[in-house]
Parts: structure tokens; C-alpha cells; sequence
């Protein structure tokens, strides 16, 4: 599977869709939780926001906003496959008074009006775009000025770094074998090859600033694994 291909990538969270949450939670040792609600600290949801979740999958970060903009609020998850959106409207569905939309779209090009939006996160989505650069610009625009954003992924360490080749061992001999368990080892293996394309930290600051953001901090996660980058318009 080529990293950046559109159509490949919407397939293969269609595939993955009903056993992504068991295996983050497996995987990061439900650690993921935690890097997801430091993304929502960051973002300071408050009542009668609009928020977004962009690249949603099943929806946990758009559920922890919902509960935050309450009441005169609303949080709207988009993502480009539907199995995930399926999931994240069922378990939506057991919170009915959350104030929660689902939308399919395109985090490239959301068709949502510029500016309208208080706030946006994106989880493990920007290493999936075709163009991380155009994701950040389209991030941008649908914020409203003093807007924030928290783009959570993983990080992308320097090839020599220690980290670098303890999260490549960590992706080859227990991510992968993991996947292995529920037929999914080739969909997970693509987690090497995306990481080889994805911006660096200082790469990632370099396209929000080129994307408008007024400012901008890519913080280090879990001894650089994992990355936030922080986001104001």
C-alpha cells in the first residue's frame, strides 16, 4: 500500500474499523487515551463552542468534546471512511444528549465554511493526508481568528536517535505480530512506511506557520514517540 494514497487509505480504515479500538488500546497500552486527552486540554473546549474532529475515526475525541461544549455547543466528526463513522454513531447513540454530528468528507477539502469553527483537533489523521501541508491550510481556514487546533500523531524522530530505533522495533516485532492475531498485519505494517513520509517535528512547524497559524509548538509525547502539535490562528 503506497502512504498518501487516497482511496488506499479510506479502504484500509474501512477494513481495520471494527477492530481499531481493541488493538489501540492493546497496542499503546491505553496510553492513547491520555495523548488524546492532552490534545482536548490544549484545546480548551468551553459551552457553546463549535468544535471539530477531523480524520474522527470511531469518535473518542469528538465524545470528550461533546461533553465539554454542553449546552449551546455542538462537535461535528468528519472522516473520509464510513465503517469508522458507523461505529462512532453507535457509540454516540448511547450519549444521546451529547450535541454530535457525523459527517463522510475529505479532510483536504471539508466543504465546511471558512472561519466557522472555534476549535479542531486531528488524531492520527495528518500522516494519512496526501498533502500534510494542504491538510494544515484546510485545518486553518474553517477556524474563526484566536481559534485553536491540536493535531496529535506520531512523532518522527531523527534516523539516529534512540527513540528512532525503539519505536521502529516496537512497530516490527509487537505492532505488526499484534495485527498478525486479527488478520490485519499488512494494514498495520503500513505504520512504518507512512512514519518514512511524515514531516518532522520541525517540518510540521514549518507548514502550519506557511498554513497561517499565528503560532504554532510541536510538543514531544511519551519520550518522543508521539507529537502535539499545538496550534493558534
Amino acid at each position: 500500500m503506497k502512504p498518501g494514497d487516497p482511496s488506499a487509505v479510506r479502504e484500509l480504515f474501512e477494513q481495520i474499523a471494527p477492530r481499531y479500538d481493541r488493538l489501540n488500546d492493546l497496542l499503546s497500552l491505553g496510553l492513547h487515551r491520555l495523548w488524546k486527552r492532552r490534545a482536548v486540554l490544549w484545546l480548551r473546549p468551553s459551552p457553546g463552542q463549535t468544535l471539530l474532529d477531523l480524520c474522527c475515526g470511531t469518535g473518542d475525541l469528538a465524545l470528550l468534546l461533546a461533553a465539554r461544549v454542553r449546552p449551546g455547543g455542538r462537535v461535528l466528526g468528519l472522516d473520509a471512511a464510513s465503517a469508522p463513522l458507523a461505529l462512532a454513531a453507535g457509540r454516540a447513540a448511547r450519549q444521546p444528549w451529547l450535541p454530535l454530528e457525523w459527517h463522510q468528507a475529505d479532510a483536504l477539502a471539508t466543504e465546511l465554511p471558512s472561519g466557522g469553527a472555534d476549535g479542531a483537533v486531528m488524531a492520527y489523521g495528518l500522516r494519512n493526508l496526501a498533502d500534510p501541508g494542504a491538510g494544515l491550510r484546510e485545518l486553518r481556514r474553517v477556524l474563526r481568528p484566536g481559534g485553536r487546533a491540536a493535531v496529535l500523531d506520531f512523532n518522527r524522530p531523527p534516523s539516529g536517535a534512540v527513540v528512532a530505533g525503539f519505536q521502529r522495533g516496537y512497530l516490527r516485532r509487537v505492532v505488526v505480530p499484534a495485527a498478525r492475531v486479527f488478520a490485519l498485519e499488512e494494514h498495520y505494517a503500513y505504520l512504518e512506511a507512512s512514519l518514512e513520509r511524515f514531516p518532522s517535528a520541525v517540518e510540521q512547524e514549518n507548514l502550519a506557520s506557511a498554513a497561517g497559524f499565528r503560532s504554532v509548538r510541536h510538543r514531544p509525547l511519551a519520550a518522543g514517540l508521539m507529537g502535539l502539535l499545538e496550534l493558534v490562528v
